[in-house]
């Protein structure tokens, strides 16, 4: 919880992940490739106080990440958001077993999401039924543009896809978290292009889709889609720190997505261990729209309590304290 000027805010981390890329871990080039992308994010976009050395961010562990979150980042439950690229660690980049029996110890501070693979086709189906039964899964996280031995991604509309959609629904897994943000080294741009959302957003409409990093630098793509599919939802992952490298560029994509998608369909993220949740709650609640952006409305309390928190406590069905949750106002 945090507070400022009287008001309390419940939040909720909607997208963080617990990752081995040490170069014990490493399988070959490509890990390395990619540590050092999200590094050179971190380092960029991190006020200076907030930067790691690259040494404890390759790996920090999971009493480092429940100290960052609950202890010092006034997060009230965080949600694993794990990506596995097997062809470039050993044993994965995100931790499963790690972040799972965390999220075991600490059930009412940790969700734990997994993910699939539609390329494993029949196999990777079973195995996602196991998967789903052992973690209790309520939601998922999808990276198209992982690499699958010869392929470098895959569309969330491709026949393999659909059946694997198609299982989670029947097996209760509604929330479907998708990278479709910046490139990361050595991933292909492209493989991330949001076009792909629209279709699955349509015929599989009991699934929420969380975009994660809204799409970015797809905003208006992404925004033209989620205007006109309600169960499309933005993740602010990536998007977030913006909000101290470049404030204006933060107000514009918050200005849009609440533009078109409205505050009931945004959700915050520190993307941890990207960035920590601390500062970026505390910029968050003293943020404004400038005044000289008039195309966007001025950012109320209520959008910021919800973003920060009330809206993915509300899809994960999360027990909010009366005391932090929004008085809806009585229907007459």
């Amino acid at each position: 919880m945090y507070k400022k000027d009287g008001e309390s805010y419940y939040i909720v981390d909607a997208h963080v992940a617990l990752w081995d890329a040490r170069p014990e871990n490493q399988s070959n080039i490509h890990g390395k490739q990619f540590i050092d992308c999200f590094y050179d994010y971190h380092r960029n976009l991190s006020p200076e106080s907030e930067l790691w050395s690259y040494e404890e961010y390759l790996y920090y562990g999971g009493e480092r990440l429940l100290k960052d979150l609950f202890v010092d980042g006034y997060v009230d439950h965080a949600i694993f958001q794990p990506a596995r690229l097997g062809e470039f660690y050993r044993n994965g980049f995100g931790q499963t077993e790690e972040a799972f029996a965390l999220a075991q110890r600490h059930p009412g501070k940790l969700t734990y999401n997994h993910n699939w693979d539609p390329r494993f086709g029949e196999a990777g189906l079973e195995q996602l039924r196991r998967d789903a039964e052992r973690f209790g899964l309520k939601g998922a996280k999808l990276y198209t543009a992982e690499w699958h031995g010869d392929s470098r991604g895959y569309k969330l509309d491709d026949p393999w896809s659909y059946r694997y959609l198609e299982a989670a629904q029947e097996l209760g897994i509604t929330n479907i978290h998708i990278h479709k943000g910046p490139t990361i080294r050595p991933l292909d741009r492209d493989a991330f292009d949001v076009a792909d959302v629209d279709k699955v957003a349509t015929d599989f409409p009991e699934l929420n889709f969380i975009i994660e990093h809204c799409g970015l630098p797809r905003l208006e793509d992404f925004c033209w889609i989620a205007t006109q599919e309600p169960n499309v939802h933005a993740g602010l992952a990536v998007a977030m720190p913006f909000i101290h490298s470049r404030p204006r560029y933060f107000a514009e994509i918050i200005g849009e997505l609440l533009y078109w998608l409205d505050e009931d369909r945004i959700q915050f993220s520190s993307d941890y261990a990207l960035w920590t949740p601390k500062w970026l709650v505390e910029k968050f609640v003293d943020f404004q729209i400038p005044e000289d952006m008039t195309e966007y409305a001025p950012l109320t309390v209520a959008q910021k309590k919800k973003i920060l928190g009330l809206n993915a406590a509300k899809m994960y069905g999360l027990e909010v304290p009366a005391h932090l949750d929004l008085v809806e106002p009585s229907v007459v």
